[in-house]
């Protein structure tokens, strides 16, 4: 495994610097990174930005909106709060399996006296306090695996600047999202700044305490391409925002998979026009869903024929087809 050391604290390439090793940069062996953003919300694919913020205190703080590649639900990062990624070469069966990636960064947790433990979905958290949030995307038969450690993050803005949505607070319980998230630094038995818990969690990945020698430095080629994606990308309106149109109806439901979230406009009784949004994981992108299910009847029966011929767990990992039709008609 080779280790790609990033010290950028801008989203839009760190984001792109994820993109582009996945899709460009074949080094022959697997690939990890870590890395900081400064005040961002990143947001997940399939969601709407413009429900999962907090707009006017994101404009008070200038704090960054970017929509990520892969799945999941919005989350909140700052220089306090760590990024992990593990880039896997011809691993396309270990789409979801949370647990291959996030037990090394436990390991080295727990040797620490931190008592982490998997929880969820994917999640990690410490005495059921969530500190860690985890993500996959899969492309050219390889698998990009992130995940988030909040070490010494400022939780209160965490709160701020997040829209909590009622439903999926009730549904596990919650009453507030500083209620159920937590830092690592106060678990620690002697203080440890983030950069040497860096260190720590590098060396133990690798393998090695010569982390020099398996760490690939990037190209003054590598650079621009990475800009070339960020520019065409992750710095666009299009890409972090979208179009947020009115719909005619909106149907929120949680299940095992995640939250989901359908808008729809049916005229003469057919779907004129469909959005899918949630925190659901997925290896292909929705859009193909709603393009599948956009001019057909406005049936039960309809809907589950199409549903029931395209593979939906492709596209929702764990949304079954009786979830989706559940959602749309009652």
């Amino acid at each position: 495994m080779l280790y790609i050391e990033n010290k950028s604290l801008d989203p839009h390439f760190n984001l792109a610097l994820e993109e582009y090793v996945i899709r460009h940069l074949d080094l022959g062996q697997n690939v990890f990174m870590l890395w900081q953003n400064e005040p961002s919300v990143i947001i997940g694919r399939n969601q709407n930005t413009i429900e999962e913020i907090n707009a006017k205190y994101i404009k008070e703080n200038q704090i960054n909106v970017v929509r990520r590649l892969s799945g999941g639900g919005a989350v909140y990062h700052d220089s306090g709060n760590l990024n992990f990624t593990f880039i896997m070469q011809d691993q396309k069966d270990e789409v979801n399996n949370f647990r291959k990636f996030t037990d090394p960064v436990i390991k080295v947790l727990q040797s620490l006296g931190i008592p982490a433990e998997f929880s969820g979905r994917n999640d990690i958290t410490i005495e059921g306090k969530k500190f860690s949030g985890n993500a996959q995307y899969a492309c050219n038969n390889r698998l990009l695996h992130h995940g988030t450690i909040l070490y010494n993050s400022d939780l209160s803005v965490v709160q701020n600047a997040l829209n909590v949505r009622i439903d999926k607070i009730e549904s596990k319980g919650i009453k507030s999202v500083r209620s159920r998230v937590t830092n690592v630094a106060p678990y620690l038995k002697k203080p440890l700044s983030i950069d040497a818990f860096k260190d720590i969690l590098v060396q133990s990945i690798l393998e090695t305490n010569d982390v020099s020698t398996m760490t690939y430095q990037l190209t003054e080629q590598d650079l621009e391409k990475i800009q070339e994606i960020m520019e065409k990308r992750y710095l666009t309106w299009e890409w972090n925002y979208g179009e947020s149109p009115a719909f005619d109806m909106q149907k929120i439901r949680k299940y095992e998979g995640g939250l989901l979230d359908l808008r729809v406009q049916a005229d003469n009784g057919k779907i004129t026009g469909l959005r899918i949004f949630g925190d659901f994981f997925g290896k292909y992108e929705v859009s193909e869903l709603e393009q599948s299910l956009t001019h057909i009847q406005y049936t039960e029966e309809a809907v589950r024929n199409l549903l029931e011929s395209v593979e939906l767990q492709k596209y929702m990992h764990n949304i079954t087809v009786e979830d989706f039709i559940d959602c749309l008609f009652y």
